[in-house]
């Protein structure tokens, strides 16, 4: 398949896409994108305006016809946009790493876990199953069956930029469901990659629409309208919980992916140099700016120091760089604010007694760049213990017994990952039930795959995405009684 756009390394000027037309700068208010690796501006991104938001509402009325396609069509649809983002894997991930300062290596994989999530709900789009009843009398019938719910807003986040609006509009298409997606104005490009795909797919003019701008006006005007039927958000807990209780107003439905501070559980009887090994890689993935990064790590007593120094060890041997380079293992924190974010955590550790055993400065060159960072001996009511960090900081905790680390993995009223490392069949079937958090690694970290749910419990949210769980937050269920 031959693809009928072709990106540039990055594009100078970017447009809104709206109701299947891409809208230029014009006289709309504009803000600077920048390279987070060089400070750079590397863009001018238009600002939605109050009209061009009514217009996606406006647009994303097509959802009826687009509902009233066969599942077989709409899926379709899907898997051609997943097999373009394949082929341009190249000047999508090219411009990926320009905006969002991740390693090529990186959004390769991640342009790659995008076509996957695709092709997933290109194929669960024919499995929204109804059931038919038992009689309770003659000549009568009772028909449950699922429809989409109508028109979605989505608010994605920068933290993947590719991934995240797919993960925002692949299950609500494949449902049926049109969508206006608010996309991080951070890394634009990728998220208008993915539109492009889909357009290219043959998605129906009106079906999707990307708008970038002020995110508190234009979360008050599409959580307002009556248009909208359901709400998908990644975000922060605190901007979350805003949403959420603003689509309350209107009763909308809502899936909410929210912050974690996920726990690393580290027994006894674990293999150090695999469990050091993959905790070093999970940390530094992304610089730390994942959602479900590890970032406590409870420590049996009987490994603690070998865990700690083969840990530090492997930290220090990072490369940190700019994401484009040949090389470079981390790139650099996304945008300006995060440095200053995460000095703030290591600083008031540092003050309350912590020891710092690696990084834990900026590091002075151009762009946003953060040391890797190890911490112990740090107190529980340390920010750092309480916050997520979203970069790159690890925190090594020693604990006596499975019991406490199960205690302090649970302490907080985070739940969307945690993560343990044993060779005990019997400790690991524990803590699978014990740790309070909606997705659980054991001897890995490997947890997002299209096939199975990802999404948290307490604050970090509730719903999930991916899997066939996440076609749930898109389909309301009717009974239809005949006599």
């Amino acid at each position: 398949m031959e693809s009928t756009k072709q990106m540039p390394r990055y594009p100078g000027e970017l447009p809104l896409f709206i109701g299947g037309a891409w809208e230029p700068v014009g006289t709309r208010r504009t803000r600077e994108v920048v390279n987070p690796a060089t400070g750079a501006v590397i863009g001018q991104l238009p600002e939605a305006r109050p009209a061009d938001v009514t217009a996606a509402l406006d647009a994303a009325r097509a959802f009826r016809g687009w509902r009233d396609r066969p599942p077989e069509e709409r899926g379709a649809v899907l898997r051609r946009a997943a097999a373009l983002l394949r082929e341009r894997v190249e000047p999508v991930a090219t411009a990926a790493t320009i905006e969002e300062g991740k390693t090529l290596a990186e959004m390769r994989a991640e342009v790659h876990m995008a076509a996957a999530i695709l092709d997933w709900y290109a194929e669960e789009a024919r499995r929204v199953y109804g059931r038919l009843l038992p009689r309770r009398g003659s000549g009568q019938r009772i028909l449950v069956s699922r429809e989409p719910v109508g028109p979605v807003a989505g608010f994605a986040p920068w933290n993947f930029p590719v991934v995240n609006p797919v993960r925002k509009v692949a299950a609500a298409l494949a449902a049926g469901c049109s969508c206006v997606l608010k996309a991080a104005e951070e890394a634009p490009a990728s998220a208008l990659a993915v539109a492009h795909a889909l357009e290219d797919a043959g998605l129906p003019p009106g079906v999707l629409s990307v708008l970038f701008g002020d995110p508190p006006e234009i979360s008050r005007q599409l959580l307002a309208s009556p248009v909208i039927r359901a709400v998908t958000f990644t975000g922060s807990i605190t901007v979350g919980k805003r949403l959420a209780s603003m689509a309350t107003d209107t009763m909308k439905r809502t899936t909410m992916e929210l912050g974690g501070h996920a726990p690393v559980v580290v027994l006894d009887d674990a293999d150090v140099e695999l469990a050091s090994a993959h905790s070093v890689a999970a940390k530094s993935l992304n610089a730390g700016q994942v959602c479900v990064s590890p970032t406590r790590f409870y420590v049996q007593s009987g490994v603690y120091r070998s865990f700690v120094d083969a840990f530090v060890d492997r930290i220090k041997r990072i490369e940190v760089g700019d994401g484009m380079a040949e090389g470079t293992t981390m790139g650099p924190l996304a945008h300006s604010r995060r440095p200053d974010a995460v000095r703030a955590l290591v600083d008031d550790a540092v003050r309350r007694g912590a020891r710092l055993l690696a990084g834990g400065a900026a590091i002075d060159r151009p762009g946003y760049f953060w040391e890797p960072t190890v911490l112990v001996d740090v107190p529980r009511e340390a920010r750092v213990m309480n916050e997520e960090p979203f970069g790159p900081i690890a925190v090594l905790t020693e604990v006596s017994t499975v019991e406490e680390a199960i205690a302090e993995a649970n302490r907080l009223p985070y739940g969307l990952a945690g993560y343990a490392f044993t060779d005990s069949a019997r400790a690991a079937r524990r803590l699978a039930d014990e740790l309070e958090v909606g997705m659980v690694g054991l001897n890995t970290f490997a947890i997002s795959r299209p096939e199975a749910p990802f999404g948290g419990i307490k604050e970090s949210g509730h719903g999930s995405e991916e899997g066939i769980e996440g076609l749930d937050g898109f389909l309301v269920t009717k009974s239809i009684h005949e006599s």
